[in-house]
């Protein structure tokens, strides 16, 4: 079975990648969450990660350390990762790839914060321009491939991919058409996305880098976190 680190549910998206998909997929495997800032050796993701950084895979003498290729991996060994349809697999890795190295301004804006509900100091130019793509995104995988998932009527890799982009929705409530929030909200309804918020909302760590860059954006309406 496969051992997969991640860090804190409330703010680590890059480790939801392949947990949710995982999940969604019944891929099984350990679930070991090692928190940002909690522990008293500060390279402890280094004990499993080349990177010191999360997700990380673990599978017997194999690590593998960036969540792409995480999925890429679980992909070769499982099916319905990617689309078994060439033309929706294809736009399925851009898509992931995409989000993967791009949407900068809403990454950097919109920091990961399930457990808080934030209205934005402002949407500047670049933030608008990204919320602008993924909505041309989104629209674009619906039109081809029918919905109502990203590459057609399964979730797959792609929608993993975007589905710390759903949680960023609901705590941000970023201006988007009714097509976009409706496919967030599908993801949010997802059972196993359900049980990640559940996790992120009893949390009782907190990382001080990760808090002072989330209240930088934005007032705090909610704090909806255990303490």
């Amino acid at each position: 079975m496969y051992d997969l680190y991640v860090g804190n549910k409330n703010y680590s998206s890059w480790s939801l990648r392949p947990w949710v998909l995982m999940r969604v997929l019944d891929v099984p495997f350990r679930e070991i969450v090692v928190a940002f800032g909690g522990a008293a050796n500060p390279d402890a993701f280094r004990a499993f990660s080349p990177t010191g950084k999360v997700p990380c895979l673990i599978d017997g003498a194999t690590t593998v350390w960036d969540s792409l290729a995480i999925t890429e991996y679980v992909g070769e060994r499982h099916a319905g990762i990617w689309p078994a349809e060439a033309a929706a697999r294809a736009w399925a890795r851009c898509a992931a790839a995409e989000m993967h190295s791009g949407f900068q301004a809403l990454r950097g804006t919109c920091h990961m914060a399930c457990g808080l509900r934030i209205n934005l100091h402002a949407i500047d130019a670049a933030l608008r321009a990204d919320l602008d793509r993924l909505q041309r995104l989104w629209a674009d995988g619906f039109a081809k491939f029918g919905g109502p998932f990203l590459a057609g009527n399964r979730f797959g890799a792609a929608d993993a991919f975007f589905a710390p982009v759903a949680f960023r929705i609901q705590t941000y409530d970023p201006p988007l058409d009714a097509d976009a929030r409706r496919y967030a909200s599908r993801l949010l309804a997802l059972p196993p996305m359900q049980d990640w918020y559940r996790a992120a909302l009893a949390e009782t760590w907190r990382d001080e880098a990760h808090e002072a860059d989330i209240r930088q954006v934005g007032m705090w309406r909610e704090d909806l976190r255990a303490r």
